[in-house]
């Protein structure tokens, strides 16, 4: 069983930094992309960022595109990976919570569409 844990969230002004971090732990048989979906009150889940297992191709929206970067560290028992999304010059729009998702993908591959595994979500709270 993988879980996925989230954190870094918060309140932050508009122009302001933050880095979320996502620890996968439970023993990962095959290769997994992951990446970060938001949900806003009142809007449908988006689609942010994704990284390949690799760490060699990433996705991004285009909302985010030049502010936002994802990465990964694969610990080498492939026992706990961690993904981090760097956030930079954040916009009250970007306000929303955030969630990490792993999903069984091609080693190359930057996906994440229905995901096999969520985590439970942090808060970001961008001020005008």
């Amino acid at each position: 069983q993988v879980q996925l844990v989230e954190s870094g969230g918060g309140l932050v002004q508009a122009g302001g930094s933050l880095r979320l971090s996502c620890a996968a732990s439970g023993h990962i048989f095959s290769t997994y992309a992951m990446g970060w979906f938001r949900q806003a009150p009142g809007k449908e889940r988006e689609f942010v960022a994704a990284i390949s297992w690799s760490g060699s191709r990433t996705a991004y929206a285009d909302s985010v595109k030049g502010r936002f970067t994802i990465s990964r560290d694969n610990a080498k028992n492939t026992a706990k990976n961690t993904v981090y999304l760097q956030m930079n010059s954040l916009k009250p729009e970007d306000t929303a919570v955030y969630y990490c998702g792993a999903e069984e993908a091609r080693p190359d591959i930057a996906t994440l569409t229905t995901g096999d595994y969520w985590g439970q979500g942090t808060q970001v709270t961008v001020s005008s």
